[in-house]
């Protein structure tokens, strides 16, 4: 079940922010210091070597990140039931698209040696590897494990 609002801690002045589940998304200030807070994805995120640091070990929400590749059927075969965790859990989980072919040095930093390849990471930690396609409800599963 989705949250009814998520906590937002703003990076200009540290005070939490409560933000509706259904304003996310949407660009919003600190209720405090009137700065711009950061903006929860309603879907997956395109991450590449330049961005993995910021969007995976650096986010403050548990990271599901899917190795894919446009030529993978089993990754197009998935592809539509992460976007449905990513919407239906945004705000608690974070879910990282990178296409193996394009960010060759992730893939190899962290042994992806088939498609799709499912890593989890929580405060930057890896904690979970699962390689090739799963069903949506245990990809849910997966998922709600690491929700906090």
């Amino acid at each position: 079940m989705p949250a009814q609002s998520i906590l937002i801690r703003c990076p200009h002045c540290q005070t939490k922010n409560r933000i509706p589940s259904q304003r996310l998304g949407q660009v919003g200030t600190c209720g405090r210091c009137g700065q711009t807070l950061p903006t929860i994805p309603l879907g997956p995120v395109t991450v590449t070597s330049s961005t993995f640091k910021a969007e995976v070990l650096e986010s403050s929400l548990p990271v599901l990140v899917d190795f894919w590749a446009a030529w993978c059927g089993p990754c197009r075969m998935i592809a539509p039931d992460l976007e449905r965790i990513a919407r239906t859990y945004a705000g608690q989980l974070k879910v990282a698209k990178i296409d193996s072919d394009q960010n060759q040095d992730l893939s190899a930093r962290f042994a992806v040696q088939a498609i799709p390849t499912l890593l989890v990471f929580r405060n930057g930690q890896l904690v979970e590897r699962q390689t090739g396609a799963l069903p949506y409800s245990q990809l849910e599963n997966l998922a709600k494990r690491f929700i906090h």
